[in-house]
């Protein structure tokens, strides 16, 4: 093994260990927080703004209404994981049918979904967002929503290319010539041979999400004002910068972190599901 090699290993294993650290102590605390911490609604007028580390029953602080900042970034963190891996998976079922059909029976349902999906990208998202948020109203169901629609369109796209390339090698063309049905072979033969890309792609648009969410909501186009989120956090904090800044530093770091761990593990996923894409970088 040469020694750009080797380096490039251990790069990758230091990726997937820290992505993987992050992930567990990110996912850990959130899911902890359901039982171990405070009400993160919870107001007390008589703890005001206490700053970070000064007591250890606001280890992080509280805001301008007394809230603990600890207890709102996890009840926060159960809003963003919960949004970004819900409408990713929303996603990739209804992207991955509609690549399945336009790939493999070509023609009208080709020309269909694809002229579709070009209406859907000449969007831009935030007009997009706009309009849906003034017909139904922001609420956490309806950014699920908004995001599924605005996304599946790459998994669409990212089938519908694995599938052209697949549905005249031969181990199809031999399945077809004994009588296998489209659907044996598209479940038996297509699909497990589309699982690496879309498992990264997956892993790459939960946090694509968080940060959607997180923005959406910032703009008041999200999640509900009255439920704990980190872009929720970060419009509170915005006006207590120079007085207050671990209003908004605390869920931003926190935002940082979840990112970081699943960028990091997206891209450990790549070079390992897929190693004919991995360079002598």
């Amino acid at each position: 093994m040469s020694a750009a090699t080797s380096s490039l290993s251990r790069f990758k294993s230091l990726e997937f260990i820290l992505g993987s650290v992050l992930l567990v102590l990110i996912v850990g605390s959130v899911l902890l927080s359901q039982w171990l911490f405070v009400d993160p609604t919870k107001i007390s007028l008589s703890a005001r703004l206490v700053e970070p580390f000064t007591r250890p029953d606001h280890p992080l602080g509280t805001d301008a209404l007394g809230r603990d900042i600890l207890a709102r970034v996890a009840g926060g963190g159960w809003i963003s994981l919960k949004v970004g891996f819900i409408s990713v998976a929303g996603s990739v079922v209804f992207g991955v049918v509609m690549g399945l059909v336009a790939g493999y029976y070509r023609g009208f349902w080709d020309m269909l979904v694809m002229r579709f999906a070009d209406v859907q990208l000449a969007l831009p998202f935030i007009l997009l967002a706009i309009t849906f948020v003034a017909i139904v109203g922001g609420s956490l169901t309806n950014t699920i929503i908004l995001l599924i629609v605005s996304q599946w369109v790459q998994y669409a796209r990212l089938v519908r290319a694995s599938v052209l390339s697949l549905r005249e090698r031969e181990f199809i063309l031999s399945a077809k010539a004994i009588g296998v049905s489209d659907f044996g072979i598209i479940l038996r033969h297509i699909l497990p041979n589309l699982l690496g890309p879309v498992i990264v792609l997956m892993t790459l648009n939960v946090a694509n999400n968080i940060l959607l969410e997180s923005s959406l909501t910032f703009l008041g186009l999200g999640v509900d004002p009255s439920i704990p989120s980190w872009g929720g956090m970060l419009a509170e904090g915005r006006t207590y910068l120079q007085t207050a800044w671990w209003i908004s530093v605390v869920p931003g770091m926190a935002i940082l972190l979840t990112v970081l761990g699943l960028n990091l593990m997206g891209d450990w996923l790549r070079d390992t599901l897929d190693p004919t894409g991995r360079t002598n970088r």
